[in-house]
């Protein structure tokens, strides 16, 4: 038995966490040294990067943005707690530039829940970890099957903690106390959340695992600009012709400036619903779109003028520059059309998504941690010139995939990409 199929044997046999109910949680209400001050002026911000900076042991870190409310994903409150440091708030509004909180905390890991939310947020305002632990990922690896912050603390350390503010707008100043006080308790166990995980994850054999996904998450570079936002407009699915998209594409861009001027979020300036039915409509006058669902309430009224503009410039395109009906694909066509297009690569798809469920399966993990459906396509659509599990690796490490994802999905993927068509 080779080290790898070893590695399978025990993953496999290990029971995943227990979902046997147990005492009662605990109601986790106040933060242990009180709720702390909001943190607003530089004087006050050096005191708390010295306090994190002498603390021993990792940092928890969480952000809370104002989405629904203001425009972007900018960070309008950032939780902090250390060992030995306490917890703190800090206002990053106000304060600015927080990348000398993160020189001082340098080499420290950070504890994040769902660090991916996070992290862009705190790279604007110049906080960006070396090492991090991700408690929503270990969650996932573990194979626990709720894995917000709330059920995960419930579930591993025997407290309830209070959501009710999740959604709310944070951007408001001052934080009413109650707020504050459910920031605080965000970060008051995330440390101890991080070690009954790292446990669970190295009694599972995953912790290794583990280990190099939140490694890949800290080296991620920035995601690029996405192209077209404007065709992630819910609705879309309705608009067929090519000028109708131009009015979309036209509607949203006007939306999109108005709400970065105004820093609210595009929904409050103009609903999704509101451009597609003027698009679907194409009304020939400012009248007429004014009674389309959408544009007689007060936020479509308010800039009645604008967005007939829109309008017009998208009936005024040539042809030519009228959008075409669906972006470029890059990589492989949607799953649905390889039976047709090519029928071994839908052999190949349909015994590679198989095996792969099933060793999610046995390893208590979702499929998606385990190796990427995007990089299972790419892999099914043009596999290496010749297949063995080396060249699979080979491509899968050219994808982005881990070692560990390779170790357990390689030598299945070189099966299935022998696999062919059913005889008719």
């Amino acid at each position: 038995m080779t080290d790898a199929q070893e590695t399978e044997t025990q993953a496999a046999a290990r029971p995943t966490p227990s979902e046997d109910s147990g005492p009662a949680p605990v109601p986790l209400t106040e933060p242990r040294e009180g709720i702390p001050p909001v943190t607003a002026t530089d004087g006050d911000l050096a005191r708390v990067v010295e306090r994190m900076a002498n603390g021993t042991g990792p940092l928890a870190v969480d952000a809370e943005r104002a989405s629904g409310y203001r425009y972007g994903q900018r960070a309008y409150l950032i939780q902090l707690r250390r060992d030995g440091a306490g917890s703190a708030l800090v206002d990053p509004v106000a304060c600015g530039d927080l990348s000398g909180l993160g020189e001082a905390v340098r080499g420290t890991e950070w504890v994040l829940h769902a660090a991916t939310q996070d992290l862009p947020c705190l790279r604007e305002i110049g906080m960006v970890p070396d090492l991090l632990f991700d408690t929503e990922l270990a969650g996932r690896l573990a194979g626990f099957a709720r894995v917000g912050l709330g059920p995960m603390t419930e579930k591993v350390l025997g407290y309830t903690l209070e959501k009710g503010h999740a959604a709310v707008d944070w951007s408001t100043r001052p934080l009413p106390e109650p707020w504050l006080r459910y920031a605080a308790l965000d970060v008051e166990v995330l440390i101890e959340l991080r070690d009954a995980l790292e446990e669970e994850l190295d009694r599972q054999g995953k912790l290794d695992w583990a280990r190099q996904e939140f490694a890949a998450i800290a080296a991620a570079p920035p995601p690029p600009p996405r192209k077209d936002p404007w065709r992630r407009t819910s609705g879309m699915h309705k608009v067929r012709r090519r000028r109708q998209l131009a009015a979309v594409r036209e509607l949203w861009t006007a939306r999109d400036g108005i709400a970065q001027r105004r820093d609210v979020s595009p929904g409050k300036v103009l609903a999704d619903s509101a451009i597609i039915a003027a698009a679907l409509a194409m009304p020939q006058d400012a009248q007429t779109l004014s009674v389309l669902p959408g544009f007689s309430q007060r936020s479509g009224r308010r800039n009645l003028t604008q967005w007939f503009a829109a309008v017009e410039r998208a009936r005024g395109l040539s042809e030519r520059d009228l959008p075409q009906q669906g972006q470029p694909v890059a990589g492989p066509p949607p799953p649905r059309a390889w039976a047709e297009r090519d029928p071994e690569a839908a052999a190949r798809l349909a015994a590679a998504r198989a095996a792969v469920t099933a060793r999610a399966e046995e390893l208590a993990l979702p499929q998606e941690n385990l190796i990427t459906p995007d990089t299972v396509r790419r892999v099914c659509w043009e596999p290496p010139a010749e297949v063995s599990e080396a060249a699979v690796s080979d491509a899968l490490r050219a994808h982005g995939a881990r070692e560990w994802q390779i170790e357990q999905t390689a030598p299945l993927l070189a099966v299935a990409l022998t696999a062919t068509p059913p005889e008719d």
